[in-house]
């Protein structure tokens, strides 16, 4: 089956306009959590920006090893800058002013125009390498030979840092060859070596670029100046009226043995170089077609591909495990818990990824711990993983009974999750780390800041949400009766018997205690006599679920509630505009984003499990199918993958119009949670044993 891969081309008036141009980046990853990053106009804006981000543990400890090249064209005897890097008192060179043209195809790609001479510049990454890779194209059709020069922007930090030239106690060494550089730190810290097939390496005494500015770190409050060392440059040449093509290659390791084995895996042949890039293109035409074989009949518009490319950047391989995992978004996110679990149906079980999918769930199933997954893995190597997390373990086990309905595969599961699944519910039960556990009333109690609410100000929650939170109990109930199925398909009624008596149970104490008749939907929190009325999304997994304890009215009222009243172009908003607590710009230092996280702020993750509860409320009638899809997927999709980060779906958005995107450009349940429910609830792709395995039940 053929398939097209997307492009994307950004239109010249708005190359021409440097603050909207200067807000639209891209990402290129490469399977290991590194990646490579930067602005269409080649300017970096964040410290999180580089061309060779490299995860020396991964997917985790990421280290900005190449910032970026910056390139220049000499033209009888006139040199024009093609680089740009701003500084807080202007851009400086202005290079960006040659970029004639910038497209995703699907990789970045950069067209410069000088007096007729056209240089195009390609970024790739190949996949499970730590390495990034410039493909040059050059076109001399003037009469004078043509000088081109390559200069490397070099750094060796933990890419939540910056440089201070002045306060390091190490300075860079380089080793050169005629086509290549060695450069590193004086003490042992990181190996960065840059080859080029054509021209040669010429050292210079290496100068430092000072204080660059990256706007978006210091809009935000936080450290937004860093010193980039440039050890010298590649020339070459390219003869009058001649067409040239070469490529620049850089990998990097902990130490140069690890760098040059990155190296050495490498091709280093033009002809091969392209040998490796269409392996790449190859490899995302997979993906597509891959798509397309199970959902034969659905139109592989270029926005929909670009969600299917987008799901395989979160996709890691996490070396602890020797398995896979998912990173939660990028830039800075690591592989989180509830992120990863809630996005893995939409990642790798819609896109026919089970054998990922079994992967993630033993990388986390590994890190179990007195019944609780990992909220997040931190970025440093030797830290250990946070437990600070009340629903990412029943995502888990909503994770599992997802992938069931997919493949069927009970074998799996009972040899290899059940243990754990049962672990997981024992610890619950009896209780276990910050306060979790089962109540007399058979609910979930837990302690401040374990739900995915969990923004802090100055020590504080703002959302602290302690005692039993509405979605916790809904994924509870959820957990219960995904437990029940499995024992009796196992054949242990005993333990069927214990599980469906604790679902009754907690339905029972839920509905009593979280109905509020006055407003017609679900409480948010509560917390002994103390019942929080706040209208939040939270509710609309009790909804979303494939076992819900509302009926069909209940159901109804929740859903017309938080679509009157939350719902937004975008996802739904965290809190409704006529709440006092709403904020409706996440703007400013830590502490005054981390009030806005989610007092208002847009979620489109949350466009997931909204369409799920909506649809299937209305019957998945084929009316409020094409409803739903012209009002909460279209204009989602359609027109994000145009903004912040190209082709892919941002973590979060203003709660007021026009909602700018904020926080990272790329969220794995961003992208997740909208594709899966496209597939499965508004274009009814529904899972293959769902019927059978529900049915087995009485669903």
């Amino acid at each position: 089956m053929e398939v097209d891969l997307p492009k994307l081309c950004i239109e010249p008036s708005l190359l021409s306009d440097f603050e909207r141009a200067i807000q639209r980046e891209w990402v290129v990853t490469n399977g290991l959590g590194g990646y490579a990053s930067s602005t269409i106009l080649g300017i970096n804006t964040r410290k999180y920006h580089g061309l060779l981000v490299s995860a020396f543990d991964p997917p985790i400890d990421r280290r900005v090893l190449l910032t970026k090249f910056d390139e220049e064209i000499e033209i009888e005897n006139r040199t024009y800058p093609l680089g740009s890097n701003e500084f807080r008192s202007e851009t400086y060179p202005k290079g960006y002013e040659f970029l004639s043209r910038f497209a995703l195809r699907p990789f970045p790609t950069y067209e410069y125009s000088i007096n007729e001479v056209q240089l195009l510049k390609t970024v790739f990454m190949p996949h499970g390498k730590s390495a990034a890779i410039v493909i040059y194209k050059v076109h001399n059709p003037t009469r004078s030979e043509v000088l081109i020069r390559i200069s490397p922007l070099v750094n060796s930090r933990h890419f939540h840092s910056v440089t201070d030239k002045d306060e390091l106690a190490w300075s860079f060494v380089q080793r050169p060859a005629e086509h290549e550089v060695i450069i590193k730190p004086s003490i042992p810290l990181s190996t960065l070596i840059i080859f080029s097939n054509d021209g040669q390496y010429v050292p210079s005494a290496g100068d430092w670029i000072e204080e660059m500015y990256f706007r978006v770190d210091g809009s935000r409050g936080e450290s937004c100046l860093d010193d980039c060392f440039r050890p010298g440059y590649f020339k070459l040449q390219v003869a009058s009226e001649e067409r040239k093509k070469f490529f620049v290659l850089a990998v990097a390791g902990r130490d140069e043995t690890e760098a040059k084995a990155v190296l050495s895996s490498m091709p280093r042949g033009l002809e091969e170089i392209e040998t490796l890039h269409n392996r790449e293109l190859n490899r995302r035409g997979d993906l597509l077609r891959r798509f397309q074989e199970r959902h034969r009949d659905t139109e592989m518009k270029d926005w929909l591909s670009w969600l299917i490319l987008a799901t395989d950047s979160f996709i890691v391989n996490r070396e602890s495990t020797r398995k896979k995992s998912i990173i939660a978004g990028y830039h800075w996110f690591e592989d989180w818990g509830r992120d990863a679990l809630i996005s893995l149906p939409g990642l790798t079980l819609v896109t026919d990824r089970f054998e990922d999918a079994k992967a993630i769930l033993l990388t986390f199933k590994r890190y179990c711990h007195k019944g609780l997954v990992p909220n997040r893995f931190p970025d440093r190597t030797g830290d250990r993983p946070d437990y600070n997390t009340v629903d990412a373990t029943l995502w888990y086990i909503n994770a599992v009974f997802q992938f069931l309905k997919y493949t069927g595969d009970f074998a799996f599961v009972r040899e290899e999750l059940w243990g754990t699944l049962q672990l997981i519910i024992d610890h619950h039960i009896e209780g276990t780390l910050h306060k979790i556990g089962m109540d007399d009333d058979g609910l979930i109690v837990h302690g401040p800041q374990l739900t995915w609410m969990d923004a802090m100000t100055d020590g504080s929650s703002v959302t602290p949400r302690e005692g039993k939170a509405v979605e916790i109990q809904a994924l509870w109930y959820n957990a219960l009766r995904v437990m029940d199925l499995l024992a009796r398909r196992f054949d242990l009624d005993k333990k069927a018997g214990k599980y469906s008596d604790l679902a009754e149970r907690a339905r029972n104490a839920f509905l009593e205690e979280f109905w509020n008749p006055q407003e017609g939907c679900l409480f948010d929190v509560v917390n002994g006599e103390k019942k929080g009325s706040s209208l939040r999304p939270n509710q609309i997994v009790a909804v979303s679920l494939d076992f819900s304890m509302l009926e069909k009215a209940k159901s109804e009222s929740v859903v017309e509630i938080i679509w009157k009243r939350l719902w937004t172009t975008h996802g739904l908003r965290t809190l409704p505009p006529n709440d006092a607590n709403y904020i409706g710009k996440y703007l400013g230092d830590w502490n005054d984003r981390n009030r806005a996280y989610h007092s208002g702020t847009i979620w489109p993750w949350l466009v997931g499990p909204f369409t799920t509860a909506f649809l299937k409320v209305k019957n998945y009638e084929d009316r409020w199918g094409r409803f739903a899809f012209k009002t909460f997927i279209q204009p989602l999709f359609q027109h994000e993958i145009h903004q912040a980060g190209l082709g892919t779906v941002s973590e979060i958005f203003d709660g007021d119009p026009p909602h700018l995107s904020r926080g990272c450009i790329a969220q794995a349940w961003s992208v997740a949670e909208p594709l899966r429910a496209l597939v499965e609830d508004v274009l009814l792709k529904r899972p293959p044993h769902e019927r059978q395995i529900l049915a087995s039940v009485g669903k």
